[in-house]
């Protein structure tokens, strides 16, 4: 007895081992106990299972005695007498509800209004199910908008490696390879340059053109009567002229000079042929090489197709894009006779030939002390503001399909421009960068950039002038982070090592899986026969249409562009 403050606790019996520890052996007790208790084993292995499972009856005892945990054996009471289960079973079996049916919803709510549909007139039924039809359809449509985007991207993991623009033979000999990211980190400023000659001459800029809308697009002219050159460094005759009064060490034009400027941001391959010749170093560029052609969607991340002949190849729109851009060139222009000529007329032109809108300015540009480069560089066209003369430089962005950019021109010219623009230049980086380095290279005041469409996006002949938007080239290229000091580092450390090599030819090539150049020594008669020893296959050559269709085929401009240049070579 326990007691304290008036009150009594029983304690109870408890037995004695005199033989160990713990309880004593049950059977010397006499204890008013639960029969089927036992005291659980227990070592550190076992695993402890439940103290006692008051939720087991005999049905899921009966179920489940297959799948008893052994460790769990020990605390089954459900044969034990002391727990008994059968009244509490009759206690359940006779309990009723007095009512079972839910509660009533409301009346009044949002949920009104959807409880009165399953009432609606047969009309309303017709609306729905063409509201279902409607959507099936739109499922469908994102089903195969995914299985689209799905292959596009199994096509670009499956995409061919890209080719070098030349083949590499191997009895050339590999001196070098420059990675482009020793380019980044180069810089080298120039002064501003001199104009040696001024030659050819300019037609006026109309500027009604700069009003142009898609609404009141204009249809995209064709000029066949006019002659348009693309002649190399060694071929022009104004700068042999130069070289032999020496009036400076390194020669090239600006379409070369671009190349090598912007060449971080190429993806294609390229390659350019360097001369050194006595004290004196000529870039190159070879018959019916890439920089003829203007690159479409280099720098994007959607493929185009592989098939040369596809018109949405990557070959084919090169030729397409340099069709437009001559056409655009002549078609922007005031053409009323009026032209502002220069001391020389065009070197490459025929006497009574008619020629394209363009002047060549022969520039040069002091890189050290006993070294200058010279440079022909052009403008197509010339604007009178407030009685002075300005340059510029004209170029067209043209559309071919608006699923590859994801943007249609017609729809977002006009109200987003500069998405159109960020488009562009995220999927033409390279292209866009030499026109506004040849721009610089011109010292023009105004670059003009047409926007034209093809009527259709399967029809590769006809196209639409849609937009033209003229920027200053200075705050372009700083828009489109181009860095003048980098451009110039890039050619200077090129110059300096071609200005290490002997006396003889090389090439430089743009490596096509990987972004580096590579520099190869060749003979000295490399080149010089490709174009007649290696033409196209007529399968691969694209035969210009018949007089009768209305469309001009844009290889035919080319092949015009080049025999041009092998007349105006000759």
């Amino acid at each position: 007895m326990v007691g304290g403050g008036g009150g009594e606790f029983e304690v109870g019996e408890v037995p004695f081992n005199p033989d160990g520890w713990g309880p004593p052996d049950s059977s010397n007790l006499n204890l008013n106990l639960p029969v089927n208790v036992p005291f659980a084993p227990f070592s550190r292995s076992d695993k402890l299972g439940r103290i006692a499972d008051w939720t087991r009856t005999n049905y899921n005892n009966q179920n489940q005695n297959r799948n008893k945990n052994p460790s769990d054996s020990v605390f089954d009471f459900s044969n034990d007498d002391s727990f008994p289960s059968s009244g509490a079973a009759d206690d359940d079996s006779s309990f009723r509800l007095v009512d079972g049916k839910p509660p009533p919803k409301p009346k009044f709510g949002p949920k009104w209004r959807f409880q009165q549909q399953r009432q609606l007139p047969q009309r309303r039924d017709e609306e729905v199910e063409a509201k279902k039809r409607e959507a099936e359809k739109e499922r469908a449509r994102r089903d195969r908008h995914y299985n689209n985007n799905r292959s596009n991207a199994n096509n670009m993991m499956r995409r061919e490696p890209l080719k070098s623009s030349v083949d590499i033979q191997p009895e050339w000999n590999m001196l070098d390879q420059i990675p482009f990211s020793t380019f980044s980190k180069l810089s080298f400023s120039v002064p501003e340059p001199e104009d040696l000659l001024l030659c050819g001459a300019l037609e006026f800029y109309d500027r009604s053109f700069d009003r142009i809308t898609p609404k009141n697009e204009r249809r995209l002219e064709r000029f066949k009567n006019r002659n348009f050159f693309k002649v190399t460094t060694t071929d022009d005759p104004v700068i042999r002229r130069l070289a032999s009064e020496d009036k400076a060490t390194v020669f090239a034009t600006d379409t070369i000079l671009s190349t090598l400027m912007c060449a971080p941001r190429s993806v294609y391959s390229w390659d350019i042929v360097v001369q050194r010749v006595g004290n004196k170093l000529f870039f190159d560029k070879r018959d019916g090489s890439q920089l003829d052609l203007l690159s479409v969607h280099e720098t994007s991340q959607e493929p185009l197709p592989e098939a040369k002949d596809d018109i949405n190849s990557s070959y084919s729109l090169g030729v397409e894009a340099a069709y437009i851009n001559q056409n655009f060139s002549q078609q922007v222009l005031i053409r009323d006779g009026k032209k502002v000529a220069f001391e020389e007329p065009n070197p490459f032109a025929s006497e009574g030939e008619e020629v394209a809108s363009v002047a060549y300015r022969y520039r040069r540009w002091k890189l050290d002390n006993d070294m200058y480069l010279v440079a022909r560089c052009e403008v197509q066209s010339v604007v009178e503001i407030n009685n002075q003369r300005s340059f510029l430089t004209l170029n067209a962005l043209n559309e071919f399909d608006s699923k590859y950019s994801g943007v249609d021109w017609r729809q977002k010219l006009e109200t987003q421009r500069g998405a159109v623009l960020a488009t562009e230049l995220k999927n033409n980086a390279n292209k866009m960068a030499k026109w506004t380095a040849q721009a610089l290279l011109a010292s023009a005041d105004m670059m003009k950039l047409g926007y034209v469409s093809r009527v259709h996006p399967r029809d590769h002949f006809n196209h639409v002038i849609l937009a033209v938007v003229g920027y200053k080239p200075r705050e372009f290229a700083s828009q489109i982070n181009l860095n003048t000091s980098n451009m110039w580092g890039i050619v200077k450390s090129i110059v300096d090592l071609c200005m290490k090599l002997n006396e003889g030819k090389y090439v430089l090539v743009k490596d096509p899986a990987k972004p580096q150049v590579r520099i190869y020594e060749v003979p000295a008669d490399a080149f010089e026969n490709d174009y007649v020893e290696e033409p196209l296959p007529e399968d691969e050559q694209v035969q210009p249409p018949t007089e009768d269709a209305e469309s001009a085929e844009p290889n035919a401009a080319t092949n015009d562009v080049e025999e041009k240049e092998v007349v105006a070579q000759a």
